[in-house]
Order: structure tokens, then C-alpha cells, then sequence
């Protein structure tokens, strides 16, 4: 089945390179943020690190699929447009930075016209596509492509019985490299045979770069309770609550802050229902005091939607949400967002 899958994918790639399938470039600067895997590399995170760098000089909108939405065709997200008719990261962006333009369709192509003709957003200077790396039928001006350091692409399979959505080859598109959620005991001989293992050509660029965990800040924000820096969790016993690409790497990460840790996993972007809420509330019970829950920005969008917990409860009480940072490794930020504002500024003046 793998083989039948990248072969019809070889195909479709081909036609795209060909000409049989048309690329369509637009007078506005592009920026694709994806990857050849399903999930698990951190795009929102180096997406919203995009908005940070961009949004202080240039009107930046996000444009996404909006995976599990119920909604059809294009949204554009307001302030209290619900997860469920945008999903749960275009909710999470929308929310941190209201004065960015979030918007999602499954056409890119027409996401992209809209947002550049309609009267709401027709000031738009840049556009950040999240997660639209194999949506070839736009052709964007900056292609970065994000790899998961604990899983490396040129040691996965294609689905179904791997990952990859595409072949190793489909790297080859990427104008920037961005290795991912590296260790924070690599080592630069890692560095060098991760480097070496992508095989990259001499005009891509690579990076590595790791998250940083920034102060966990209540769920409930009628609680009165402080924000918690990751250094005072050593006293907690925590419930990790997740439907994330990798919760695995995210347990690894928090269990040296904490006294201890219980799991409650789910498959990405999962709806929480009122049973799961009730299995937590279980787990919850269970943990000694002191006890918190954890769960991540992009769970909180979703846990949001059930009704029941915004109950006054223990567990409501004791939800903490962690934010995440990106930190590029090798003193090569101030390089990477050099590369960044010289592309938007060329292709504007070309343009």
C-alpha cells in the first residue's frame, strides 16, 4: 500500500513539475510553513514565531486548512469565531495575535485571492500558509520546510506504514530547512550527521532549532490563580492532557520539572467529549497533592467547546496551559529572520 501511495504521489509531483498541473504565483509575498510528515514537527510554533517577527512592520494573515472544523469554504476568524468552525490552531493564532488576519480554506489558491480582494483584508502585505506544503497548486515565493529531530525523514516510511506523506525527495522544494525540536544536549557531531543524512542542495538552507516552555498560565482565567514558570513544577504531581503529533516528546520534556506524571493521550486535533472529561476528572482524583493538570494551547482551543468544563471544579480550577517558544540553536536566529525580512522586502519591491 506504501508503494501504491508513492507512486501515485511520484506521479502527481511530476505533473506539478511538468506544467500538466498549474502552480499559481501571486504579487504578494508567500511564506509556506509544512512538512513531509503528518504532524509532530511543530509548525504552529515556527508559524507564530513568523507572526512575531513580521507583524510589527507588514499586515500579516495566516492561512490555513483548519483541520476538523465544521465549517466549509472560507472563514475568516473574529475575535469569538469558535474552534469548531476554524480549528483548533487558526483559534490558537487568532487568539494570541487578534490584530493578525487568521483565515482558512481548503483552496488555498482562493483563500489566498480573497484575502488579498476582499474589503476586511485587501491591506494584507504578507501571507503565512500553515501546513501547505503539499498543496502544490499555489506557488509560493518561500517554501520552509520543518523535520522532526526525533524523527528523522530519510529513516521514515510512507504511509501507511510510516509518516511521510510524500517521498525523501519532496525536500528538494524546500528553500529552507528547519530541524526541529532538538535536544537540548546535542551535540554539534549530531548536528553535522543530521546535515549530512538531508543530503541537501548547496542553495537550501538549514537550521535547528528547539522549543522553549514559557510560564504554564491557568485555564481558567476567572480563577485567580498565578502563572507557574516550568523551575516551580518540581513540587507538582501533574496530569498531561493531550491530543497533540507527539505527546510522547512532551512528556519526556516536562517529567525532569515535576514531582510526577500521568498521561491522558488522544490522536491529534481530538474532539474532547464529556466522557473524556469525566476519565480525567478519574485520573485527576487519583494524584496526590499538590496536582495540576497540563495540557498544551492547541488541547485548550478545544477543551474550551465542552460545556461542562467550565464548571467550578477541582480540575477546572487546577488546568494549566503551556505555551511554547521556538529557539534556533547555533546563533543563527538573527540569520534566519535576516532571511526572512529580505525575502518579504525583495519580493515587495519587485512586486
Amino acid at each position: 500500500m506504501s508503494w501504491l501511495y508513492g507512486l501515485a504521489v511520484s506521479i502527481r509531483n511530476e505533473l506539478f513539475d511538468a506544467g500538466w498541473l498549474k502552480s499559481r504565483s501571486f504579487p504578494i509575498p508567500v511564506i509556506n510553513v509544512g512538512n513531509l510528515t503528518v504532524g509532530g514537527t511543530g509548525k504552529t510554533p515556527h508559524t507564530e514565531y513568523l507572526i512575531r517577527l513580521l507583524s510589527s512592520n507588514y499586515r500579516v494573515a495566516v492561512l490555513s486548512r483548519g483541520y476538523g472544523r465544521k465549517s466549509r469554504g472560507y472563514v475568516l476568524a473574529a475575535k469569538d469565531t469558535p474552534s469548531t468552525m476554524i480549528g483548533d490552531e487558526p483559534w490558537q493564532m487568532k487568539h494570541k495575535f487578534p490584530e493578525v488576519y487568521v483565515a482558512v480554506d481548503s483552496n488555498r489558491r482562493r483563500g489566498i485571492w480573497r484575502l488579498m480582494t476582499d474589503a476586511q483584508t485587501r491591506d494584507v502585505q504578507v501571507i503565512l500558509l500553515d501546513d501547505a506544503y503539499q498543496h502544490r497548486y499555489v506557488n509560493a515565493g518561500l517554501n520552509i520546510l520543518l523535520v522532526n529531530w526525533h524523527r528523522p525523514i530519510d529513516k521514515d516510511y510512507l504511509l501507511p506504514a510510516g509518516r511521510l506523506r510524500e517521498p525523501f525527495t519532496g525536500r528538494e522544494r524546500a528553500d529552507i530547512v528547519v530541524v526541529s525540536k532538538c535536544p537540548d544536549d546535542v551535540q554539534q557531531i549530531d548536528l553535522r550527521m543530521m546535515q549530512h543524512n538531508l543530503r541537501l542542495r548547496p542553495f537550501q538552507q538549514l537550521y535547528f532549532s528547539r522549543f522553549r516552555y514559557d510560564a504554564l498560565r491557568p485555564f481558567f482565567e476567572q480563577s485567580g490563580a498565578a502563572p507557574l514558570s516550568p523551575e516551580d513544577l518540581g513540587e507538582y504531581n501533574v496530569l498531561m492532557v493531550s491530543g497533540i503529533g507527539c505527546p510522547t516528546q512532551m512528556r519526556a520534556e516536562l517529567e525532569p520539572l515535576v514531582k510526577s506524571i500521568k498521561t491522558l493521550t488522544f490522536p491529534d486535533h481530538h474532539t474532547y467529549t464529556a466522557s473524556n472529561l469525566k476519565w480525567a476528572e478519574h485520573l485527576f482524583s487519583r494524584l496526590q497533592s499538590p496536582r495540576i493538570v497540563i495540557t498544551t494551547e492547541k488541547d485548550a482551543a478545544r477543551l474550551k467547546d465542552i460545556a461542562t468544563y467550565s464548571d467550578a471544579s477541582e480540575l477546572h480550577r487546577s488546568t494549566y496551559v503551556l505555551p511554547i517558544s521556538v529557539e534556533f540553536l547555533q546563533d543563527k536566529q538573527e540569520t534566519f529572520n535576516k532571511n526572512i525580512i529580505d525575502y518579504v522586502q525583495n519580493y515587495s519591491r519587485n512586486s
